[in-house]
């Protein structure tokens, strides 16, 4: 049996395959901690449909991928720590734009084990965050590839570091 993120990096190699319009490249931050419950991931809400989302954003100038990812922790959440320079992987999703157009985005994703919280942030008046169990968070996100990557990082968060 073929698992979803297998099955939507195969249509995104069909897509490229044959022409369609290519994927943006979004980066985002896999906040995480270790407690004395576990681990746990801090999820916040989008701006305009209030779900539970990765902090996340465009690449700007020539920053470095992983910079980015943690550029937009502390831009969306208020989060500071070590973000690790190589990614745990990707999930496809539709970007919605201004103009009602959907534009499909590449989002690589980088942990980043926090140790510093703001308690005010530039984008606290627009978004939640809240931590949640691995387990709790892979159930609210709705793209369910990213869901997998969630729950698969949390079984040996070191091992990303």
């Amino acid at each position: 049996m073929v698992s979803h993120t297998a099955r939507n990096r195969i249509t995104e190699r069909v897509r490229r395959l044959f022409g369609g319009k290519p994927c943006r490249l979004q980066v985002a931050a896999l906040p995480w901690r270790k407690t004395g419950k576990g681990v746990e991931v801090m999820l916040i809400t989008s701006r305009d449909s209030g779900r539970w989302v990765l902090p996340k954003g465009w690449p700007e100038g020539r920053e470095q991928l992983f910079d980015t990812a943690a550029r937009e922790a502390a831009e969306e959440a208020g989060l500071g720590g070590a973000i690790a320079h190589l990614e745990i992987g990707s999930y496809f999703y539709g970007k919605v734009l201004p103009s009602g157009m959907e534009r499909r985005c590449e989002v690589l994703v980088f942990p980043l084990e926090v140790d510093q919280i703001a308690t005010a942030w530039p984008e606290k008046k627009e978004r939640n965050r809240k931590w949640f169990s691995p387990a709790e968070a892979a159930k609210l996100v709705k793209e369910s590839d990213l869901g997998e990557l969630i729950a698969r990082f949390a079984e040996k968060p070191r091992l990303y570091a």
